[in-house]
């Protein structure tokens, strides 16, 4: 058996690219990471393996806590996460789902080709740029009232196809058709909704990007199911419930500190902050969350309007005969209650066990991590049913992205789970001492011909590929174990961040 040593931490392949942390007696569950050796060469640098042991120790976990190829460290449980809770024995933590509440991507597609926009992408870039709000302040694709938000938080994308925003097919291409029907507006602070209502239609800043990218490689029949050839045009756009999600998570990490001040004492870390299922507390984050949810996809839904508006613009093209449908939309930041087939333990419920399955209802936690439900799911859409649900992971500004498909081992290995990214190296403070926003934009736009757009260079110097791990290794991982199989591989030609 092969071992990884990780600065004191000793990791174990069970199988090729499955690692097991050794156990110790406060760890109630086993703790694995998917990855290569290469991958856990940069893993290691960061807490990522000590928040994973975090919450491998957290009362009502589901076996195994599990860390994704792309994992690196976030606030108490690593972002690349995986943990579900016995939905009525077990938690729901905030800060397991993070501050950034469907932090998600969407992939628009089109019908043209990349000598179709060679020669335009700086006209392109400087459109879309002006179409859609950028950075840290307010301003969105809407300007409404407190009346549309809350109709927004209750009605998802269902709201966007009332006031034409999108087309019902829009909302069929969406996890859950974009709408989170728990979703409770009254549990969101008017502090929250106050933050949410003048960025309806907004990027916000750090990682998030709008990206104009071509279709290079072609890999697998299911390109044909999800309309995606080589040399293709498409659209993705990363961005979630900016202020207003960030507020909910804020709200309700202090309420169970207070309300729940011994338990929250005893985990190994307070950001791992939860709250008892079935419990008012639990109820209430779930209906906030839930509305938060259904704000990011009717924010996501807001930028594609726009995209859709600037292409048919630049184009003069109207946009359904450019065929810019959406291929798919999903969550990245998400807790949700999902049925998964599990063995009973004497200590809980696990995925690993011998005898008779059982069927139980779990709090799922994905942070920085996406679904990825195989080929005769319920839940997968009914054009994709046949083949998977569509999974998108993007790289870096410099990189190539993948649309991969939910693979047949996904529920068996990862509650249904692959990565989400490629995964930073290091953090925004160092990138900015070691890169400079300007240098990256020329060196892409001469040695790739990317042109990248931001509000400021600190974004593009954050945002540097070199911060990140290489999303090669992070599919190959995916694909490697069937829990998300490689389609599409995608490559920039323009982008506009925050």
């Amino acid at each position: 058996m092969n071992t990884f040593d990780a600065d004191g931490v000793t990791l174990r392949e069970v199988e090729d690219d499955v690692w097991e942390l050794d156990g110790d007696d406060e760890m109630r569950v086993p703790a694995r990471v998917f990855a290569n050796e290469t991958l856990l060469e940069d893993i290691q640098n960061d807490k990522t393996l000590q928040q994973l042991r975090n919450v491998a120790c957290m009362p009502g976990v589901v076996a195994p806590a599990l860390c994704m190829p792309d994992g690196h460290q976030g606030y108490g449980f690593p972002v690349g996460g995986v943990a579900a809770f016995d939905a009525e024995d077990g938690y729901i933590s905030p800060g397991a789902v993070g501050f950034d509440i469907n932090c998600g991507v969407r992939m628009v597609k089109t019908n043209l080709t990349y000598e179709d926009v060679r020669g335009r992408e700086e006209e392109l870039v400087d459109a879309l740029f002006d179409a859609v709000p950028t950075g840290l302040g307010g301003g969105g694709v809407h300007d409404g009232s407190h009346g549309d938000l809350e109709a927004a938080l209750d009605r998802g994308v269902d709201w966007c196809v009332e006031e034409g925003y999108a087309v019902r097919e829009d909302r069929l291409h969406c996890e859950d058709e974009g709408r989170r029907p728990d979703a409770d507006p009254s549990a969101i602070s008017k502090k929250a909704k106050d933050r949410g209502a003048n960025q309806m239609g907004s990027l916000g800043s750090g990682n998030h990007f709008l990206e104009v990218q071509r279709v290079t490689d072609v890999f697998d029949d299911a390109a044909d199911e999800f309309g995606l050839s080589e040399d293709q045009i498409v659209v993705l756009v990363h961005c979630g419930s900016r202020g207003l999600g960030h507020q909910v998570c804020s709200d309700y990490l202090r309420r169970i500190e207070q309300e729940y001040p011994d338990f929250t004492e005893s985990l190994p870390d307070k950001d791992l902050a939860a709250a008892p299922a079935g419990s008012a507390l639990a109820d209430d984050y779930y209906g906030a969350m839930c509305a938060a949810i259904n704000f990011a996809w009717v924010n996501r839904q807001l930028i594609t309007h726009a995209v859709r508006e600037t292409f048919a613009d630049v184009f003069d093209t109207d946009w359904r005969a450019l065929e810019m449908d959406l291929l798919y939309d999903v969550a990245h930041n998400i807790a949700k209650r999902e049925a998964h087939d599990v063995y009973e333990t004497e200590d809980g419920y696990s995925l690993d066990g011998d005898g008779e399955r059982v069927q139980r209802d779990l709090y799922v936690h994905r942070k920085g991590a996406t679904r990825a439900f195989p080929a005769g799911h319920p839940e997968v859409p009914n054009a994709y049913r046949d083949v998977g649900q569509p999974i998108i992971i993007p790289g870096s500004m410099g990189a190539g992205s993948y649309v991969l498909k939910g693979g047949s081992k996904s529920l068996t290995r990862s509650f249904g789970s692959t990565a989400h990214g490629a995964g930073r190296l290091m953090s925004r403070t160092q990138a900015k001492r070691e890169y400079g926003g300007g240098e990256v934009q020329a060196d892409l736009r001469e040695q790739n011909e990317i042109y990248v757009k931001a509000a400021s260079g600190d974004t593009i110097a954050e945002e540097a590929p070199g911060v990140y791990k290489d999303v090669d290794e992070v599919v190959g991982v995916s694909d490697a174990l069937d829990i998300g199989d490689l389609v599409v591989r995608t490559f920039p030609v323009a982008n506009i961040k925050g």
